[in-house]
């Protein structure tokens, strides 16, 4: 058999919440485990107004900057960190994740990798999440003024990070070579 020919690309969706989200899908860890903090924020559109219908998926290490091996999430427990989560938002666009601080991975400054998929997109988009920093070999090479949407903003129970699809403050998204 010959070599496929790619298909057209189609946008995100439609979404079937029942199909893309299940119970606890955003909490990586349980909310009372000491070491919980909260990631969270808005998907915006290019007006300004929050995408009620998005998904927001993270990707992560564990503290200690481990990356998991373990299949699934469907199964949470409180002994297997899997560094993966989904959240849809909410009417306002709001998403929140319950996880852990993520380490450093060879080095890097930490980050949260997150997927977004909303309505209209031909394709998911792929940003980062980074935690304040003084330096990061990736962030020095973008100028200051975008640099600053992909740096999370500290609170008390953890960290938020607004994601701009379009328009002005317009997050930083990534291509990743060979993943369509």
């Amino acid at each position: 058999m010959g070599e496929a020919a790619r298909t057209a690309g189609q946008t995100v969706g439609p979404f079937f919440a029942p199909a893309l989200t299940f119970p606890d899908d955003c909490r990586l860890v349980p909310r009372d485990s000491p070491a919980s903090v909260t990631l969270h924020g808005f998907v915006y559109d290019g007006e300004g107004n929050g995408i009620p219908d998005a998904v927001v998926e993270v990707w992560q290490p564990d503290s200690a900057g481990n990356v998991s091996r373990h299949p699934g999430s469907l199964r949470r427990n409180a002994d297997v960190f899997t560094g993966w989560g989904r959240c849809a938002t909410d009417g306002d666009g709001h998403y929140e994740f319950t996880t852990v601080t993520p380490g450093s991975v060879a080095g890097a400054q930490p980050f949260f990798a997150l997927v977004i998929f909303a309505r209209g997109l031909l394709n998911r988009l792929f940003t980062r999440a980074y935690l304040p920093a003084e330096s990061d070999r990736f962030l020095d090479t973008l100028d200051p003024a975008r640099r600053n949407t992909l740096i999370c903003t500290p609170e008390p129970s953890g960290y938020r990070f607004d994601i701009r699809i379009q328009g002005p403050g317009e997050t930083v998204f990534l291509e990743y070579r060979g993943i369509e």
